[in-house]
């Protein structure tokens, strides 16, 4: 017999409070417990507990990531050090486990094509994540088959959550070493950004005109650390849910503006929270101050590619979580996954990853009509 759709909802939202990297859905359970008995807050202090709630996120989401490799869902040697007492760490549940897995798995597919496309055409890259927390994604690749095609990475986020990670890179030989001679690296800014040949971790609000968070940061200067004609890929995990239309809009506006090479983007975040379960999270976030006025427009799935698509950009797709778990995922590695851990709660796993997705677009150069057939073929594919 059915469970009520009340519990359904009730256990599927606890998943999602440790879903999202960067800018997860809600608190980690302690910061949910400390919020809770907090006091309410002044109109003037909403800003800065909605984005101490967010912040907080970050930790959570590495656990889990290191959850779903403790158990063997994932490989990554380098995310340990960037938790700490990594060791000691209780696992995750398997509903959160898959997830991670499963997000995981289409992303680093996406960007593994990017690299590809880029080797194929004898040309470099560049990739800037924004909000990208405790994300290990650089490490990976310059460990990799395809570092050598990586010119720059940059990443950016909050200030607090740049210089935590960081004092962990300098703290670690794993994560420091890929970053080149040591005295080819530098601390700045009070020690919240990070600087490498390669690698360069930055402190801004993106909530701010591109003009004050990103053209200052990425084009000025003798050296700046983007140019406009390497091929581009931007990464957004859980970020732009927490922004306005209009301020996410803006910054994919910039960089549609400031490249002219192939540009792509991928986006992870939640959407359709106009139903019941949707009407849960929103409710229990905005009780602890947290919004997500990014996510009210995208009420359907059809509607998730129209964040490229209105930038007059060439190609934009989707897949839901969900999908991406049935259909996405090669059959051998699905029997893999599904003899690590026992897991009984499909419907509640489903129901999450339904409200889940990946997008990614494309923009080609004007002049690019020798490459549009391959760059269009850009995607996760069915396996």
């Amino acid at each position: 017999m059915p469970r009520p759709i009340s519990l359904k909802i009730s256990r599927a939202f606890c998943c999602v409070l440790r879903f999202c990297r960067s800018r997860g859905s809600s608190y980690a359970n302690e910061e949910l417990m400390r919020e809770k008995n907090a006091p309410i807050a002044k109109p003037d202090q909403t800003w800065e507990l909605g984005d101490a709630a967010i912040r907080a996120t970050d930790n959570d989401a590495a656990l889990a990531r290191l959850s779903a490799v403790q158990k063997g869902y994932l490989t990554d040697p380098f995310i340990s050090a960037l938790v700490p007492r990594a060791h000691l760490q209780p696992p995750r549940p398997p509903l959160i486990n898959i997830g991670t897995y499963v997000r995981s798995e289409g992303l680093d597919e996406l960007v593994d094509g990017w690299l590809t496309l880029c080797a194929e055409d004898g040309k470099h890259c560049q990739i800037v994540s924004m909000g990208a927390g405790s994300d290990t994604r650089f490490w990976r690749i310059a460990t990799g088959a395809k570092k050598d095609v990586l010119t720059r990475y940059v990443e950016i986020d909050f200030p607090e959550v740049t210089t935590k990670k960081a004092m962990a890179i300098r703290k670690s030989k794993e994560l420091s070493a890929p970053l080149g001679k040591p005295e080819e690296v530098a601390l700045g800014n009070g020690g919240a950004t990070l600087h490498s040949p390669i690698y360069n971790l930055l402190a801004s609000d993106l909530r701010k005109p591109p003009a004050e968070s990103l053209a200052p940061l990425l084009t000025t200067g003798p050296a700046p650390l983007l140019s406009p004609t390497v091929p581009t890929l931007l990464i957004f995990e859980c970020v732009l849910a927490y922004m306005s239309p209009a301020a996410s809009s803006a910054v994919l506006e910039w960089y549609t503006k400031f490249l002219s090479a192939p540009l792509g983007c991928v986006v992870y975040e939640m959407f359709a929270l106009n139903d019941s379960f949707g009407r849960v999270m929103v409710n229990n976030l905005k009780a602890r101050n947290v919004t997500l006025p990014g996510a009210e427009m995208y009420t359907t799935f059809e509607l998730l590619p129209t964040r490229f698509l209105r930038h007059g950009w060439d190609m934009a797709e989707a897949l839901t979580l969900k999908d991406i778990r049935r259909e996405y995922v090669d059959s051998a590695e699905r029997e893999r996954i599904s003899e690590l851990e026992m897991l009984d709660e499909i419907e509640e796993l489903e129901l999450v990853l339904a409200h889940y997705a990946i997008s990614w677009g494309l923009k080609l150069p004007t002049n690019a009509s020798g490459l549009t057939a391959k760059w269009l073929g850009w995607e996760i594919k069915r396996k």
